[in-house]
């Protein structure tokens, strides 16, 4: 699997999370809606690192899509437990 089809796969896995918290969150308590409020922080500094890696994935250093990777799966597991939480 190539990085952009790595990266693709984990941003679409994203965006689904955050969906369906998303929808979820006019229900939640004030807490839940405080983390997702930190996480939408987070996925706007993850969306600017994941562009810069997809654009020029070749000059990419190694470190900067270790650094995107591992913001990516904090992101995907932060926005699966809050829809976990809403269940």
């Amino acid at each position: 699997m190539s990085v952009q089809d790595e990266f693709k796969t984990l941003s679409d896995k994203i965006k689904q999370y955050r969906d369906e918290a998303r929808v979820q969150l006019h229900l939640a308590r004030q807490d839940v809606k405080d983390e997702f409020n930190d996480l939408e922080q987070e996925w706007d500094k993850f969306r600017t690192r994941f562009d810069e890696v997809m654009n020029d994935a070749s000059e990419a250093s190694q470190e900067a899509r270790q650094t995107a990777k591992k913001l990516g799966e904090d992101l995907k597991s932060g926005y699966k437990k809050i829809r976990d939480k809403m269940k």
